[in-house]
């Protein structure tokens, strides 16, 4: 007996296969100048496989998760899907960094409604651009299309990372102590951080994003990708003492330094000594932002943290604008006082 029912397909549900497969074929190349001489086996493979024997004598591995919060709906609105992908691995590949680890792989996570080809491909190239600049591996990922699960040109992202470092090269902050000055890397914008924020902000200013800030339009200074400190820090560990590292992402500067400084101690930030970014300076005006939303919110032109003894601080901050990273003391640890242990002058 025949059925009068319609004959239904996958395609027709929504999920179009050769579209995944499309996109898989145009970021192999992509993907492949990631790989590393450890990287034991190509795209497409049920698990990926990397090789660490050899390389340390004691290794601890650092891993990390992360995403690009609502900087993503900023992204889909000026339809800008090539340099996102790199705020996704910089998220998770700083964050290890921290305790002192290379990064050695990566995988991502793209989740959208309906597969386009050229954004996927856009979003993950920046991924792959990412994992090059941050000497990562690309190993593997997982692109999902989810028919009514997310609104048309909607798409969603998250990565991984594992890295590792010598157990005795360990950075855990244990070597912190009162006097200590705190060394501010520059950021490049508003990074992947407090964009729910920054995007009220901007609809409430009638979304201006051709406005020009110190040379810059507000779009550019917005979409800006976060700055990858892997390589420079990890030449400069080589051969300069250092206590402590953060990344300042969400919390800001307020609540990202503090979590590398032991319980007996404070900091002490004084924002005289480095500049706001034009980018900030505008948020703030713009949003009625008060000074301490602001610090627990942004980073606030200073991406990145090291904590170094005294006497180190002058020679560390030449050493790292030799490595193209601007930097400042911007503060000292000081013995904490009571409950409060962060002050910002």
């Amino acid at each position: 007996m025949s059925s009068s029912k319609q004959a239904l397909t996958y395609r027709a549900a929504g999920v179009d296969i050769d579209a995944g497969e499309e996109v898989v074929e145009r970021i192999k190349p992509l993907v492949a100048r990631t790989f590393r001489k450890e990287v034991m086996a190509g795209l497409g493979g049920f698990g990926a496989l990397f090789e660490l024997a050899g390389r340390y004598a004691d290794p601890v591995l650092v891993s990390g998760t992360d995403g690009v919060g609502t900087k993503l709906k900023l992204a889909q609105q000026l339809n800008r899907h090539d340099t996102i992908g790199i705020d996704l691995v910089a998220m998770c590949v700083n964050d290890v960094l921290v305790q002192g680890a290379e990064p050695l792989f990566f995988l991502d996570y793209f989740a959208t409604g309906k597969l386009d080809v050229e954004t996927t491909v856009a979003v993950v190239g920046g991924i792959a651009k990412g994992c090059e600049m941050a000497g990562c591996a690309l190993i593997g990922g997982e692109t999902a299309e989810m028919p009514d699960m997310y609104a048309p040109g909607e798409y969603d992202l998250a990565g991984f990372n594992v890295g590792a470092v010598e157990k005795s090269k360990l950075i855990d902050g244990s070597k912190i102590h009162a006097g200590d000055a705190i060394v501010g890397i520059a950021s490049s914008g508003p990074h992947s951080n407090g964009y729910s924020l920054i995007r009220k902000i901007v609809q409430r200013s009638g979304n201006p994003f051709d406005l020009e800030l110190g040379g810059v339009k507000l779009a550019d200074a917005l979409m800006a990708p976060t700055t990858i400190y892997v390589r420079p820090v990890l030449e400069f560990l080589r051969s300069r003492p250092v206590h402590g590292m953060a990344h300042i992402t969400g919390g800001g500067l307020t609540e990202n330094i503090i979590r590398v400084v032991p319980d007996a101690l404070g900091i002490a930030l004084d924002s005289s000594m480095w500049k706001l970014p034009a980018v900030f300076d505008w948020l703030q005006r713009e949003g009625n932002v008060a000074k301490a939303e602001m610090w627990r919110t942004f980073n606030c032109g200073i991406g990145y943290t090291l904590i170094v003894p005294r006497d180190a601080a002058a020679a560390s901050i030449a050493a790292l604008a030799k490595l193209g990273l601007p930097a400042w003391t911007i503060g000292e640890v000081v013995p904490a006082r009571g409950d409060e242990r962060v002050h910002i002058a």
